[in-house]
């Protein structure tokens, strides 16, 4: 015969203040996770919603990313040839050679200055991005010193809204627009004229990359292969989106931290959850002896006492969701070892989530909870019976 879960809950709410603390401190174990995983589930979808999968990014051979690329423009314009590249209405190839460099910008969490992507870019560039919108003024002109710049950058960077100047290169740049790329890493970026850059920075010929756009999905994998296998170019081709998901690398650091530390928090938990039921069993060995007088089964008040421990800890796992709930969409950085500077992203709390970290809560309790529930079902009737 089963003991009634009404008895669990009752003794739950009759000692209160042990289960509010016992669950609180699940509950900053669980909070810590949960916002580590947030913070990774954030930029991990910053990087996934990058790219298009028509689009293919081309780097010199050997170039693990954009900002230690360099093509020149005589390969871009022998690349522009291939037949597997998609035309416009005008019968154009739809490709944009591109600069990426880093430049220093002080920002709300570091006034002495943060790395910031740069990217010249050419018109054709903007039609490649299609979830590029602009939510503040207007393109940038060509030829003119003006840049439109990322709306994470407008959040973080103080002097970077519409109408300012950022200094950088060999002089001023006006801010003329805001962009917003939806989820993308388009958001951490400022935005300006290929050959403007290119002259401030003293790179005329060595630009970073060609980004093109495939005629459809099945034609990507050949013309990667043809471009990588054409010795005269002596490039590196990729999907757009393989090259920004394998930037995901950058949050492993944290990632790994974030869960060492919640592990240590949660050893310290499991040990308080331990403690608060040992107590527990010790406090109410008469009702053991009664329980066991009226027909409950060792196994029974065994489970009885392994499911309390398991709600209670269940309980530390909602605070901890509620905890960590105002942080989702929180706009916060990090810096990539890819690029040298700073990406910004939000963190996302999502559902699954949050039932990672129930689930995680509960299994502290159930690792807690064992052992003194074992020791409740030890117990003999006439023994219990005796205690105080």
């Amino acid at each position: 015969m089963a003991i009634p879960l009404s008895y669990n809950f009752r003794n739950l709410i009759v000692r209160k203040t042990t289960t509010l603390m016992t669950a609180l401190g699940i509950a900053l174990t669980v909070a810590v996770l949960l916002a580590v995983l947030a913070l990774v589930n954030g930029l991990s979808t910053a990087f996934k919603a990058t790219g298009n999968p028509l689009n293919v990014l081309v780097l010199r051979k050997g170039g693990t990313s954009e900002l230690s690329s360099a093509i020149t423009r005589n390969v871009y314009q022998d690349m522009k040839a291939n037949p597997g590249i998609a035309k416009d209405a005008s019968g154009e190839p739809i490709v944009s050679l591109e600069l990426v460099t880093v430049i220093n910008l002080p920002s709300v969490d570091s006034p002495d200055g943060m790395n910031f992507t740069a990217r010249g870019i050419l018109p054709s560039g903007f039609k490649m991005r299609d979830v590029l919108s602009i939510t503040q003024g207007r393109w940038f002109q060509p030829g003119h010193r003006e840049i439109v710049v990322g709306k994470s950058i407008a959040k973080r960077v103080p002097s970077a809204h519409l109408g300012d100047k950022l200094r950088f290169g060999k002089g001023e740049w006006q801010i003329v627009g805001i962009i917003d790329g939806g989820q993308s890493a388009v958001n951490s970026e400022i935005w300006g004229d290929l050959n403007q850059l290119a002259s401030d920075f003293n790179r005329p010929d060595a630009l970073s990359s060609v980004l093109l756009r495939a005629t459809d999905e099945a034609a990507v994998p050949a013309l990667v292969n043809s471009l990588n296998d054409d010795r005269r170019l002596n490039v590196n081709a990729l999907k757009e989106k393989d090259y920004y998901a394998s930037q995901t690398s950058s949050a492993a650091p944290i990632e790994f931290l974030g869960i060492f530390v919640s592990l240590i928090m949660a050893i310290g938990s499991s040990f308080a959850t331990m403690n608060t039921m040992y107590a527990a069993v010790s406090r109410r060995a008469k009702e053991i002896g009664t329980l066991r007088v009226l027909g409950f089964s060792k196994g029974s008040i065994l489970f009885s006492f392994f499911l309390e421990s398991v709600l209670l800890a269940g309980l530390g796992g909602l605070l901890g969701c509620l905890l960590v709930l105002p942080l989702n969409n929180i706009t916060t950085g990090i810096g990539s070892y890819v690029t040298f500077s700073e990406m910004s992203f939000n963190f996302r709390v999502t559902p699954l989530i949050m039932a990672v970290g129930i689930g995680f809560a509960m299994l502290l309790g159930a690792v807690g909870g064992l052992f003194p529930a074992g020791s409740a079902a030890r117990k003999e009737i006439l023994t219990a019976l005796r205690e105080i």
